[in-house]
């Protein structure tokens, strides 16, 4: 054990030397690598959509800029002020697979929107929600990683508030994908018939342009409580 110890203290000491004449301190180089896109990803087409600097890519609903209540906190980015908006993609997605890190805080609730459009007052009324919370103490029914409404888990692979959870979904015109650290969570097909059913029976049946949409902005949603996020990856498919 104490072997052990020792050359993980030195590991440590190793890290932070080479972290210094990188000129970064450890914190930094471990957020660098988190936010990183490897050779191999880049290789398969996936891309960065958060560098751990800066939102560059990312701007409020129908806004030009982004607002002062996102900030960028040692290499993720956190929704830690009012008024901050629910924030979306600068550019439109079709068929895509993306990937992220999120921490949600106790009680907390958020979400992640697909195929959005800007020609409704809100998000949620063109594109599908995958929900994201605190399982525990949140107060929604619907869990984290179901998509809203319409496609629920029997499983809850979430790890808990103040922990980060990886999320990661497929979404084509054949199939659509989603998985919570790892675990699959459900499967279905935009416009199917089964989709129009349950759109059918849901809040969404009232707006006309629900989860019509074939190609759209990703929106991150501010629903009033602490969340952040990093590692965001996507991946288009022709």
């Amino acid at each position: 054990m104490k072997k052990t110890n020792n050359a993980m203290k030195w590991a440590w000491i190793l890290g932070i030397i080479l972290a210094l004449v990188a000129g970064s301190s450890p914190m930094e180089a471990q957020n660098k690598r988190v936010n990183r896109v490897n050779k191999k990803e880049r290789e398969a087409g996936w891309k960065s959509l958060f560098n751990g600097k800066n939102l560059n890519k990312w701007r409020n609903y129908r806004k030009d800029g982004l607002s002062d209540g996102w900030k960028v906190q040692d290499g993720a980015f956190v929704r830690a002020g009012k008024g901050a908006g629910d924030i979306i993609t600068k550019r439109k997605y079709s068929s895509f697979e993306l990937q992220l890190d999120y921490k949600i805080s106790k009680g907390g609730n958020s979400g992640l929107m697909f195929h959005v459009t800007e020609d409704e007052g809100a998000p949620w009324q063109t594109g599908p929600e995958i929900q994201i919370q605190d399982n525990v103490d949140g107060h929604d029914p619907q869990k984290s990683g179901w998509l809203y409404q319409l496609y629920p888990s029997k499983t809850d692979a979430t790890k808990p508030a103040g922990q980060w959870n990886q999320m990661r979904i497929l979404i084509t015109p054949e199939k659509c994908e989603q998985y919570m650290n790892g675990v699959k969570y459900c499967e279905y097909v935009k416009g199917s018939e089964d989709w129009n059913r349950l759109v059918a029976k849901s809040k969404f049946a009232r707006y006309s342009q629900f989860g019509k949409p074939s190609k759209g902005h990703i929106c991150l949603q501010d629903h009033g409580n602490e969340v952040a996020f990093r590692n965001i990856k996507i991946r288009e498919i022709k």
